[in-house]
């Protein structure tokens, strides 16, 4: 294998925001990922990815890479942490259920890129809470944080757009919640 760059970066424009719009949740399954030659992932095979809507600052994806020069090993480490305003009994169970499988997710930013986690090993909950908040401006709701450890970093989803994370794929269909 062939550790040698092949390419330079220029200064990019300042034209990027930051943030996640939602998340989407696949049970868990040996996904017929296609991807190119620049690791981007141009399928996933026929799948249902369940929606999760989040707002505000606490919703982020963060790659963290970690490579021991005594072992020759590298992997990364795929973190993606949401907060789910107001408390129900059907999130309830659903969390439930999310901290006992480990899914595959999709993270679909608000500058319309869409990234795949746990694509091979899944991703788990690894920390949460359930809270109702003290003051009357505090979260009524949830917190959780998904971490997955992958060979290589969160995945680029061809196509994708600021409305449509599946865009440039086949094969997904997309179940969307209701309002409690």
């Amino acid at each position: 294998m062939a550790c040698n760059i092949s390419l330079g970066r220029n200064l990019p424009c300042k034209d990027a925001v930051g943030g996640i719009q939602a998340v989407y949740f696949i049970n868990y399954s040996n996904l017929a990922v296609t991807q190119s030659a620049s690791d981007v992932v141009t399928g996933l095979g026929t799948v249902t990815a369940y929606k999760y809507e989040v707002k505000g600052a606490n919703n982020n994806l963060q790659d963290n890479i970690n490579s021991s020069r005594d072992n020759g090993t590298t992997f990364f480490e795929q973190v993606v942490n949401v907060q789910f305003s107001k408390l129900d009994a059907s999130t309830n169970k659903e969390l439930k259920l999310l901290a006992y499988g480990r899914p595959q997710m999709i993270v679909h930013t608000y500058q319309g890129d869409a990234f795949l986690c746990g694509k091979n090993n899944g991703m788990e909950l690894t920390a949460g809470s359930i809270q109702t908040g003290t003051a009357l401006g505090d979260l009524y709701g949830y917190t959780a944080t998904f971490t997955g450890q992958e060979q290589l970093y969160s995945q680029f989803i061809t196509g994708s757009t600021v409305s449509n994370p599946f865009a440039g794929i086949l094969g997904v269909t997309v179940v969307t919640g209701s309002n409690s």
